[in-house]
């Protein structure tokens, strides 16, 4: 009988993104109050129930995540999170970032939020495009989107995107006030011709 010790789950490599527009790069303390304004607002609580169903965020959760939550992400295999930084105005834009990473079938998923004063100007899919065609770049062979079935607008992000929608998960993740099915949407390389 063996009693070797699991293979630990690879670790990307830290990396700093660039797009037309954004810094992507990894969350810092100078994150923190922006974090903790952004997710406050009603449009991410309506759709992320951060930290978790019923529970109001602090600024010690947002400490948790850019300090600790985010940095730990990439180092255990998790996947990797950025702080997404508007490159003309230095203002905090959102999260995105890789995470459900299943090793052995070269598949992760790609979350987001855009903090309330910069939606509306295509930060999303902007940078959505980068870190989901990194991950290809990496070598993966899937990258899920998944977002609330009505939640029509992070929905528009993955169909601008290049994500092909495969169906609805239903009843699938709790919000602060009920629960939601999960639009699915995927990209593979062959999507990227």
């Amino acid at each position: 009988m063996s009693t070797a010790e699991p293979t630990p789950a690879p670790t990307l490599p830290a990396t700093i993104l660039q797009t037309e527009r954004l810094t992507l790069r990894a969350f810092t303390e100078a994150e923190v109050d922006s974090v903790y304004e952004a997710v406050r607002d009603p449009g991410i609580q309506r759709w992320l129930p951060l930290p978790g169903p019923g529970e109001p965020y602090t600024r010690a959760d947002a400490e948790q995540w850019c300090l600790t939550t985010a940095p730990e992400a990439r180092v255990s295999g998790d996947g990797q999170q950025w702080a997404a930084i508007d490159r003309g105005t230095d203002r905090f834009v959102g999260s995105f970032g890789l995470t459900r990473t299943m090793w052995p079938a070269m598949r992760t998923e790609v979350g987001y939020w855009v903090a309330p004063w910069m939606r509306g100007q295509g930060f999303a899919p902007e940078a959505v495009t980068a870190v989901s065609r990194w991950a290809i770049d990496q070598g993966f062979q899937r990258v899920e989107l998944k977002a609330a079935a009505a939640n029509t607008a992070s929905r528009r992000v993955a169909e601008k995107t290049g994500f092909r929608f495969e169906g609805v998960e239903r009843n699938a993740m709790p919000l602060h006030e009920g629960r939601t099915g999960l639009a699915v949407y995927s990209l593979i390389p062959d999507d990227l011709g």
